[in-house]
């Protein structure tokens, strides 16, 4: 058996604790708490503040991480599109700026295993290099999942 293992990235356009991105940091605990109850959720990546924001996995100190694992694809789908999580996912020119390349990577881990960053970055780096695979991936590769087709903002 396997889990789904995801690992999304964002830029901050200003450092995280100015002022125009209090929205943001100020409901981290509110989104992150939701994600611990969600149905479906396993695990994340936390730093000594209880989020991953001070996690420096790139050398740009504006890069944040956010690195999850949930039992199924369709858990993540749901607490994704279907939760406020979507409210502020909606929000991200707000407070992050375009990337080159993928910013969102998922893969198969088995059960039991918490990935490590740099198992994850590698991930990033395999779709950014080779598309969709069975060792990287994003929504596209996943037929039996739909919900963030329609879901999802534009």
């Amino acid at each position: 058996m396997e889990y789904l293992a995801e690992l999304n990235i964002a830029r901050f356009r200003h450092p995280a604790d100015d002022p125009r991105n209090a929205d943001f940091m100020n409901n981290l605990d509110r989104v992150n708490g939701l994600a611990e109850r969600s149905p479906g959720f396993v695990w994340r990546l936390k730093g000594e503040s209880g989020n991953a924001t001070a996690v420096q996995a790139f050398d740009d100190p504006l890069v944040i991480v956010n690195l999850t694992v949930w039992e199924t694809a369709e858990a993540l789908e749901r607490f994704v599109w279907q939760t406020m999580h979507k409210q502020f996912y909606g929000r991200r020119p707000e407070w992050f700026v375009p990337m080159a390349g993928p910013r969102f990577v998922m893969w198969w881990v088995p059960v039991g295993h918490q990935p490590t960053l740099g198992e994850a970055k590698a991930k990033l780096e395999c779709l950014a290099a080779h598309g969709d695979s069975d060792k990287a991936f994003g929504w596209e590769a996943l037929s039996h999942v739909k919900l963030w087709r329609s879901a999802r903002c534009a």
